[in-house]
């Protein structure tokens, strides 16, 4: 079986922990203490039927219906992607969208459900190639039936190459009916010393469906290695954002507009200027209601690590000076939702030993509202990327529970959701 936990899309001097830069800031102040975090309604567990060993899980929505979906181990060297419904707290019939014994199981790049706008389901995971650990690609299917049967697997990039494809971000109703953004390896190859010798991109692709597609784009030809990207649709159209790279290794997080039927020029959304020489495996988060678009990351920028929020009004054109949301020894590990007051972003901090899933209110004229606990949970790797949506009123997460010797997929909903 593969040792998900030990998996890494860069060996570990390439891809540094950020218990790394955390350690050399311990002591940094903290934000004012009108935002430690706050007493409130507790979240209500949602009982998964995710097993042992489960773990990447992702929550997705259309309308009043969200998904939650995790990858977790089977017989032998098997793993199994499942799909749920939620409805108001509880687990609906779990349907199995694949289960073979060549996913590529990574704490960090996890798979995910998405429902389209014409009442499909789409999934996507990765596979391993043949030829060594960092040989492995995208696999994308469909569901007509809620996710009871599914499609043959089409692979949106199509150079052949035995390197690494992910980190996708699904956009429904994008270009033919579903867009794809992806990190791509095929410049990017490991000499005998480890040494690199071309750098990641990023590509985008859009399908109706298996063999229906459009032409491959390359959108940035140099980009952060392993970490993850994010997309959002707003009123004209859909924004991506994504660590960016330049040639004396600044790793700011960059936006792309997509105007016109083509992907505009990347822009920071703030100028951080975290020089980094390896990847820090933190991507960043975007969501976006009309106008408004907001980004939620991560930056050890000045030594200082910190989880920042960035709003647009006007479709990530521009952007407003950021905001500081953490609360003063954050991991990061971000996710953002907006709502008519303004948005939500959720993220891991540590405390003292241990670590906590946080969220806080930002709301539209910048004022911070107190934190809220979600759980307590670890801030190793194997803790992954916790999640969060907005269903109704209702905040739902869902997150890698990592005690002991095994992991397990939690979830929980936070009734009426933070106060308005």
């Amino acid at each position: 079986m593969i040792d998900r936990l030990s998996l890494s899309l860069r060996p570990v001097v390439l891809c540094i922990s950020l218990g790394v830069v955390a350690s050399a800031v311990v002591g940094c102040a903290p934000p004012a203490s009108d935002d430690s975090p706050a007493a409130g309604g507790a979240p209500v567990a949602i009982a998964v039927a995710a097993a042992e060993g489960s773990g990447e899980p992702y929550l997705s929505s259309h309308g009043d219906d969200v998904w939650l979906s995790w990858l977790e181990p089977t017989e032998g060297d098997d793993w199994a992607l499942r799909v749920a419904t939620l409805v108001d707290g509880e687990v609906g019939d779990v349907h199995t969208v694949v289960e073979r014994d060549d996913f590529f199981v990574n704490w960090a790049d996890f798979p995910a459900v998405e429902p389209l706008p014409d009442g499909r389901l789409v999934a996507h995971w990765l596979q391993r190639g043949g030829q060594g650990t960092y040989d492995y690609g995208v696999r994308v299917v469909w569901s007509d039936d809620g996710g009871q049967s599914w499609s043959d697997p089409w692979t949106p990039h199509d150079d052949g190459t035995p390197t690494e494809h992910g980190f996708v971000s699904l956009m429904p109703g994008a270009g033919e009916g579903l867009g794809l953004v992806w990190l791509d390896g095929r410049n990017h190859t490991m000499s005998d010393e480890g040494a690199h010798t071309a750098a990641m991109s990023l590509r985008f692709r859009s399908a109706s469906g298996p063999g229906q597609t459009s032409v491959e784009t390359l959108v940035d030809d140099m980009v952060c290695d392993c970490c993850q990207t994010g997309a959002a649709a707003t009123t004209d159209g859909w924004v991506m954002v994504y660590r960016d790279r330049t040639d004396d290794e600044i790793r700011d997080i960059s936006i792309r507009r997509w105007v016109d039927g083509a992907w505009s020029i990347g822009r920071p959304v703030h100028r951080d200027g975290w020089q980094i020489a390896s990847c820090p495996v933190n991507g960043p988060a975007v969501d976006a209601a009309g106008e408004r678009v907001a980004v939620a990351w991560f930056t050890g920028a000045g030594d200082l690590p910190r989880v920042s929020l960035a709003v647009s009004l006007d479709q990530g054109d521009t952007f407003g000076e950021p905001v500081r949301i953490d609360d003063g020894d954050p991991v990061g590990r971000v996710d953002v939702t907006v709502d008519d007051t303004g948005a939500l972003v959720s993220w891991i901090e540590r405390v003292g030993e241990a670590a906590e899933l946080r969220v806080r209110r930002v709301r539209a004229d910048g004022t911070r509202e107190p934190a809220v606990v979600v759980t307590s949970l670890s801030s190793a790797r194997a803790s992954g990327f916790p999640r969060m949506i907005a269903a109704g009123d209702d905040l739902v997460f869902a997150w890698t529970e990592a005690g002991g010797a095994a992991t397990r997929v939690r979830a929980a909903q936070l009734v009426g959701g933070l106060p308005r």
